[in-house]
């Protein structure tokens, strides 16, 4: 089934996603559509209450640049049920966007490394510690699940910078309500 983005302004962004009790098959489909979903809107993460499904479930794949300067796109994994755990005290700044937030972007500090436990389609509990991209890529999605966005995290300055285009994503793209 595509699955349609919900944009800011969406009462769904903003509230807390429940946990997965099984993965049935149609959990293992919402995954399936959610990496289908993030490969069309050619995003590197896609968390559940983006596409109006509040589970705490995301899809994300990793990014890096290569030697002649062009952005590869990992294989997309999927997360059932994060647990985020000791970040560490060194932080790094970077601009993230969201694909809930089209065409804004805004500096965010995040702990360089995190821990993280969740379960994969199979039911298995993985243990992972991740640092630079995937560190961070995990962090804004598991804080969809809690219905914070990154523009939550922005400093106030930057925060009211993007206030114009806050509104016109309100103004332009539909809300589900």
């Amino acid at each position: 089934m595509k699955l349609s983005i919900r944009y800011y302004g969406d009462p769904i962004l903003r509230t807390k996603a429940k946990a997965i009790e099984e993965i049935t098959p149609e959990i293992i489909q919402l995954a399936h559509d959610m990496v289908a979903a993030m490969v069309e809107y050619n995003g590197v993460g896609l968390a559940a209450p983006q596409v109006g499904h509040l589970l705490r479930i995301y899809v994300f794949r990793d990014e890096w640049l290569t030697e002649n300067g062009q952005y590869e796109l990992g294989h997309p994994q999927v997360v059932i049920n994060p647990v985020l755990t000791s970040p560490s005290k060194d932080t790094e700044t970077m601009l993230e966007g969201c694909l809930s937030l089209p065409n804004l972007h805004v500096k965010v500090t995040r702990p360089k490394k995190i821990h993280i436990s969740y379960q994969n389609l199979k039911g298995e509990i993985i243990e992972q510690e991740l640092e630079g991209f995937l560190a961070r890529v995990n962090m804004h999605e598991n804080d969809h699940l809690n219905g914070v966005l990154h523009i939550d995290r922005a400093a106030p300055k930057d925060r009211n910078a993007i206030e114009a285009g806050l509104q016109k994503i309100k103004q332009q793209y539909p809300q589900t309500v």
